[in-house]
């Protein structure tokens, strides 16, 4: 445990968040907007995504703005939780990790992801079970 609070905002980029997890010696990096707690980015997650092709982006300004327009539009629709889980976007690929309710939910979040201008695949790494709050505990 480390006694100095570090997180990171939503909008972070991926290269910020590495930056912080190796110059803090951290391992993970809580995620946050207005105050709350609204996910956890871990180095395993930052390997996933160097894994399945990303983590080189010649435009993280594209992916940000990527991004940026699903998340509002996730807030639109009374089905989606974009608090709940993460959205990583890398070279126009974006890649979902959250907990989804059904598959017809799994299926609207993809096809919101889809329909984002920019957007070149989308990769599912959702689960399904209804999750009771939030994530982690606010502290």
């Amino acid at each position: 445990m480390t006694r100095e609070l570090v997180s990171v905002g939503e909008l972070a980029t991926l290269g910020e968040i590495a930056d912080l997890l190796e110059t803090k010696r951290i391992k993970r990096v809580p995620v946050v907007t207005d105050e709350k707690i609204v996910g956890i980015v871990s180095r395993s997650d930052l390997l996933r995504v160097l894994v399945s092709g990303g983590g080189q982006s010649a435009d993280e300004n594209g992916d940000r703005m990527i991004r940026d327009r699903l998340i509002a539009e996730l807030r639109k629709q009374n089905w989606a939780d974009p608090t709940v889980g993460n959205i990583v976007v890398s070279e126009g690929v974006v890649h979902l990790w959250n907990i989804v309710g059904s598959d017809e939910e799994r299926r609207a979040l993809r096809i919101a992801a889809e329909n984002i201008p920019g957007v070149r695949a989308v990769e599912d790494h959702t689960i399904s079970g209804r999750h009771p709050g939030p994530l982690y505990p606010v502290i």
